[in-house]
Formats: C-alpha cells, structure tokens, sequence
C-alpha cells in the first residue's frame, strides 16, 4: 500500500522542488514530491538547460567558422544542423532528468506523477484521487510564459517549447522581449543562418543590467548582424502565405514587419491556478505568492519558494531558497536571501553576468546615504588570455562604496562571463572589501585577473590598463 502521510510534501520537481525534496530527506523527513510532469521541471526539460546545450552548438559552430585564424585548418566551411542541434539538446535535457528521478530514489523520496491543490489544514489533493497529508507543504509550482494578445501562440508564433525544437530553420525570425530568454534565443538563431530582429518595449535590450553593460550587449548583437529596436512593441499579428506579418510601434511611429516565425519572450507568470490557494490565508500578488524571507505564507505549514514566489526568476535562487526553506522548517538555523548576492547570468554571445547593484542604483543610493561610490573597469583586451583565446572583446566593471570598501555591484560581458561572476559572488558572501580583493592571488594567465583588475582600478591601480 502506497504511504499517504509524510513529514514534507513538496509540489513541483523543478530546481527549487527537487532540492527541497533531496534536502528534507538529508534532515531525516519523511518526503513526498508531486509532479505532474517531467521531473527537473522546465528549467531542466525546456528551460536552463537544453537551451544552453543549443547555444553551446552555437559556439561550437563559430569556432570552427573561426579555426583558420587558430592555425586550423578545413573546418571553414562548417555548416549548421539544426535537426542534430536539438536531438542532442533533448538528449542532455533527457539525461539529467533521469539523474533527477535517482537521486529521489537515492535518497528515499516518494514521487506522485500527479496534479494537486491543497485540500484543509496539512492536507494535498491529488488528481489520481488519493489524499496526502503532511504539517508542511511547500509549494514550488514554478513559472510559465507570459502570453500577449497580439500574438498568440501556434504554429508560426513561438513560446520558449516550440522555439527549443523547431522543424527546421526559420529564414527570418522575430524575438519580442529582450530579456535573458529574448537575448539567448536571438544569438543561437542568428548563429546558426537565421534573419533575426529582437525588440524590447524598453530603453535598450537586458534592461535588469547595468546601462553600460546593455549598451556594450546590443553593439555586439549589432555587429552580428541582429536587428536591435527598442521602446518598441508589437501592436498587431496576423498570418501571411509564407510567415507572420506584424504590426510595430516604436515610440508613436507604426511600421510592418513580414518573418517566417515569431519567439514570444516577454517575461513569465506565476503558476498559482489550481492549487486551492483561495480555501486558504496564502496571498498572491501579481500572479506570484507572498511570502517572508523564509519562505513562509500566511497560511500555516504552506511555504513557497522558486519562480511561483516571484523575482528574481532563477533556478539557482529557487535551489537555494529550498535548502533553507526546509532547514527552517527542521528547526535549524537559517538565514533569508539578500538579492543583492544573487548572481544572473545571460547566455548569449557574448554573455551577460552580473551580481550586486548596477552603477546607476549605487549613485542613487549613495546620493540617499550621504556617501559615495568608486568604479573599477577592466577590458579583456588587456587580458593575456584573452587575446591568446580571440576572445578579448569585453568588460568587466566593479562597484564599491568608497568610505567602507564594500563591493556593491559587479557587471560582466564576455563569452566566458557567467563563468567569472561567482568570484564576486563569493567576495560578496564572505563580505570582501577592495582591500581583501586586492590582496587576492589571482593565477596567471587566467580570465580571472580581469575581476582583479577591475578592482584595482577602482581605487586607481590597475596594473594592465
């Protein structure tokens, strides 16, 4: 007989639900996990990762575009193919969803393929008609794609699903919203042959990042032949023999656009529909439950953590707002998550990372608190390594208060950026100052020096500039 009764339940298998599941089990809980679909969530299956391993084909293929200026040669001629691209994209997505589905049984986690809502105190409904209970509920149902009325999603206008797995290779392709998602989408397209215009209703393309940043990002998109229009947004939709033909408005002036496909990538919204929440005391804000920093509802032993929790919207916040969630829960000490030390990172080319307060909201604040700011910035193009990999076009730029030494803000673009960006992550965790940053060993010849540098400069030292 299956067991009903548990110590945790947690709904939903994404980043956020399946640690939450792995971590209750390590703490000695009793752990059920409900998913209605793929377990890894869309993050693993049609999000974070499968689009990385298309954007990592991508790289692949521009490499060996390039190899003639690397003393290679024959590999000039590399031609894209899409159908392999995707096969092995959902592969990787694949694999890791099978890890997934051990590591629940590894460590001892009953899994439900099921829908569910809470039913009364301690109590979850399932879809398969059984009835589980347990004291604490957490509840991590994730995010889907915002959907425009002038584009609705079929055959020629995509959401993030369809765009992952294309039949073919649309010849000019249309990308609404330049977020993380928008930007991705647009460099993998355009790499691999298509026509690509990428508009935003903002002042310029990521605008979470810091200006100079996105300015930097969209001269880049530029030069590889992208179509960039911002303050601009799609007023009209309406099917043509060959594609879309859309209706643009870009600050009061209206023009028509003709491509084959269209990506809809304009932000998400909560998945808080069916889950019971209105029977209970759980708030829900613009489509995203309220919660306090340990991830707490009003309702008693109903918690919520990931993207159904709200901004921001990544998987490594999800993961780790579940491990301390559950050690709340189990009486161990934990500690609520400062946004300003959570990293974000773009996967395009070239990359986007970031973590901290951009240069405008630091002046802002400082102006607010009497104080002051230093900015640091570095560019690979005096980096060794850098140049010895072709890749020294970018910029690594660092935030401090100029009175305590406190790292405010660090913004990266470069193709290796997300990789980077953890250094500062970490200075940032352990409440570095410049002091302690500048006295850092950083190896040579590394891409690391670049954050080294930056700091440096920020206090009118940079060794390399």
């Amino acid at each position: 007989m299956t067991k009903t009764t548990f110590d945790l339940i947690v709904v939903g298998g994404g980043p956020g639900g399946y640690v939450a599941a792995i971590r209750g089990a390590q703490l000695g809980m009793s752990v059920a996990l409900v998913e209605r679909a793929e377990l890894g969530g869309i993050c693993l299956n049609w999000g974070c990762i499968p689009t990385k391993a298309l954007l990592h084909s991508a790289t692949v293929l521009r490499a060996c575009r390039e190899a003639a200026q690397y003393g290679v040669t024959g590999a000039g001629e590399a031609r894209p193919d899409l159908a392999a691209m995707v096969a092995r994209s959902r592969k990787v997505a694949g694999r890791l969803g099978q890890g997934v589905a051990h590591l629940m049984k590894k460590n001892g986690v009953t899994v439900f393929g099921a829908s569910a809502k809470l039913a009364g105190a301690g109590k979850l409904a399932l879809d398969s008609g059984a009835t589980l209970s347990a004291p604490h509920i957490v509840l991590a149902t994730g995010a889907r794609a915002r959907e425009l009325p002038a584009l609705p999603v079929g055959e020629r206008i995509w959401a993030y699903r369809q765009a992952l797995v294309p039949a073919d290779l649309p010849k000019s392709l249309l990308v609404v919203g330049a977020g993380a998602i928008g930007a991705e989408f647009a460099s993998f397209y355009r790499a691999v042959g298509a026509e690509v215009t990428l508009i935003d209703m903002t002042a310029d393309i990521l605008p979470q990042e810091d200006a100079e940043i996105s300015q930097l990002a969209r001269k880049a998109f530029e030069k590889q032949g992208i179509r960039v229009l911002t303050q601009c947004a799609v007023k009209a939709s309406s099917a043509t023999a060959t594609g879309v033909k859309v209706v643009l408005d870009q600050q009061g002036k209206q023009s028509e656009l003709e491509v084959e496909r269209v990506i809809v990538a304009a932000g998400i919204v909560g998945n808080v529909e069916n889950l019971g929440l209105e029977r209970t005391r759980v708030k829900v804000e613009k489509t995203h439950i309220v919660t306090d920093g340990l991830c707490r509802t009003d309702e008693p032993g109903v918690y919520a953590i990931g993207d159904v929790a709200g901004a921001p919207w990544l998987a490594h916040k999800a993961s780790h707002e579940a491990a301390l969630c559950v050690e709340a829960i189990a009486g161990k000490p934990a500690h609520p998550i400062d946004p300003l030390r959570i990293p974000a990172c773009t996967y395009s080319y070239p990359q986007v990372a970031s973590i901290g307060m951009t240069e405008a909201r630091a002046r802002e604040h400082a102006k607010q608190n009497g104080g002051e700011i230093r900015v640091g910035k570095f560019t690979f193009a005096g980096n060794g390594k850098a140049i010895a990999m072709g890749e020294d076009q970018g910029l690594v730029k660092t935030v401090f208060d100029a009175k305590t030494g406190e790292l405010l803000g660090a913004h990266i673009i470069h193709p290796e950026a997300s990789e980077l960006i953890t250094g500062y992550g970490v200075a940032a965790s352990l409440e570095a100052t410049e002091e302690d940053l500048m006295h850092t060993v950083f190896a040579h010849p590394t891409l690391s020096e670049t954050l080294h540098e930056s700091v440096l400069s920020a206090f009118g030292r940079a060794l390399h500039a």
